[in-house]
Parts: structure tokens; C-alpha cells; sequence
């Protein structure tokens, strides 16, 4: 499941056009949730020893400069992810069961984006 989240990642940054305009794109509201769920990876697995160190924050680091935002848009995209950081670290301290559920989940919904919005939007 995480090998298709990062390939469906990869794919989404090679077919969603970088946007050379300010104005929101029909797919922000999926880039911001991705960027979240992306941020609350990055922490949940880090906790659960994963091992993975800054994978999903490069993931998240890739995400952007494929869409290269500027401006607003690249502000929220980049407070997505720190509102899915934050909001799991105040939340799990140490990895639980709950924790392992919300990962498979996280994963899961990722996926989904990653491959709607591949298949919305690619070239």
C-alpha cells in the first residue's frame, strides 16, 4: 500500500500540470487534503517505527515542486501538511493500535486521491 501511494505520488507529479497562473485550481481542495494526510504520515509513521525517516516529507517536497505554487496556494498546501503533522502529534504520543488504523487509512485515502486526480487530469 505505501509503495502505490508513493508511485501513485509520482505519477500525480508528472500528470497534473505545473500552473503557471495564481488562481485556484479545480484540484486544490484534493492537493491540500493529500498534503495533509501526507504531514499525518509523516508523523504517524515516524512514531510506529517505520523507519522511513523523511520519506513522506519529501513525498510532500515532490508533491510541490511538481505543482510549483506560489503565493497562497503554496501556503496552504504547505499548512495542510503541517495541520496533519500537528494535529497527530497532539493526538499520539507513542504508536497504539488506533495509530496503526489511522495509518492504513491515511494510506488508503492518499491512494484514492492520488489516483483520481491522475486520472482527472493527466496529460
Amino acid at each position: 500500500m505505501r509503495k502505490a501511494l508513493a508511485t501513485a505520488l509520482v505519477v500525480l507529479s508528472l500528470a497534473v500540470p505545473a500552473r503557471a497562473q495564481e488562481g485556484a485550481a479545480p484540484f486544490d481542495a484534493d492537493l491540500q487534503r493529500l498534503a495533509e494526510i501526507l504531514g499525518t504520515l509523516h508523523y504517524l509513521r515516524g512514531i510506529c517505527g517505520a523507519n522511513e525517516g523523511q520519506k513522506w516529507r519529501n513525498e510532500m517536497q515532490a508533491l510541490v515542486d511538481a505543482e510549483t505554487p506560489a503565493g497562497e496556494r503554496r501556503s496552504r498546501m504547505i499548512a495542510g501538511f503541517n495541520r496533519g503533522y500537528n494535529g497527530f502529534q497532539q493526538t499520539y504520543r507513542t504508536c497504539t493500535p488506533a495509530a496503526t488504523v489511522a495509518i492504513k487509512r491515511f494510506l488508503d485515502e492518499g491512494s484514492r486521491i492520488s489516483r483520481d486526480l491522475t486520472a482527472r487530469y493527466a496529460n
